[in-house]
């Protein structure tokens, strides 16, 4: 095959749909076990089939995404297993960011974790889930490159993609943006007094909170189901 037959896409489109594919699927445009055939894919991303599977692919490795033979890719689906195991790692591994982030942390980080905390307490009951997510995934960025441990950061940061249906469900609890404001602010508090022991069971404590309403919730969906 010639080069010129070739067709290289620009890393930056194919990213885009990464992205875009992404947030649809956190967001809950595309809901669990909804079928995502390429056409539909191609259309709504403006792009080719190659890029789109490429997408399709790179979700799949990050657990967003389930490709079935001769059936194609669907929107995965978390069992209540697959939640509990999902957040009792995510508590280990955020205790330990916590930690590190309260002895390592400089006073910039500092700063802005807090910042960022005060958004999430600026937010409101209509403030729109994606808007929450985001901010969430901010402090989660910031918590985690404050902590000084490289292999934690990539760890976590790989969990929270695969926990972020889990969080817009827990999200989507009347009750629970309250909750984490309370849950959250214990965090910073600790922080603040440099505790990394405080620190860590507040991180702990936030996600069995946050892993109580996501579970209750696909408990009830299976039951209605």
């Amino acid at each position: 095959m010639s080069s010129s037959s070739l067709k290289v896409v620009p890393q930056p489109v194919r990213r885009q749909v990464e992205d875009g594919l992404r947030a649809a699927i956190i967001s809950g445009r595309f809901l669990p076990g909804d079928h995502l055939p390429d056409r539909m894919l191609c259309e709504t991303f403006g792009t080719s089939r190659s890029v789109v599977r490429e997408a399709v692919r790179l979700l799949e490795a990050e657990g967003l995404v389930v490709v079935h033979p001769n059936r194609g890719p669907f929107v995965a689906i978390l069992s209540e297993e697959d939640a509990t195991d999902i957040y009792e790692v995510r508590a280990a591994l955020e205790a330990l960011a916590g930690e590190g982030f309260a002895l390592r942390a400089t006073d910039e980080q500092r700063a802005t974790l807090r910042a960022v905390y005060q958004e999430l307490c600026d937010a409101r009951a209509d403030t729109p889930r994606e808007a929450l997510l985001d901010i969430k995934q901010r402090f989660y960025e910031i918590l985690t490159a404050g902590s000084g441990n490289a292999l934690a950061t990539r760890m976590l940061g790989q969990l929270l993609i695969r926990n972020s249906q889990l969080r817009a469900t827990s999200l989507s609890s009347p009750d629970r943006l309250p909750e984490t404001v309370e849950e959250i602010g214990q965090v910073i508090d600790a922080i603040e007094k440099r505790d990394p022991v405080a620190t860590g069971a507040a991180c702990r404590a936030h996600v069995r909170a946050a892993a109580a309403v996501a579970i209750r919730i696909l408990r009830e969906r299976s039951s209605a189901a």
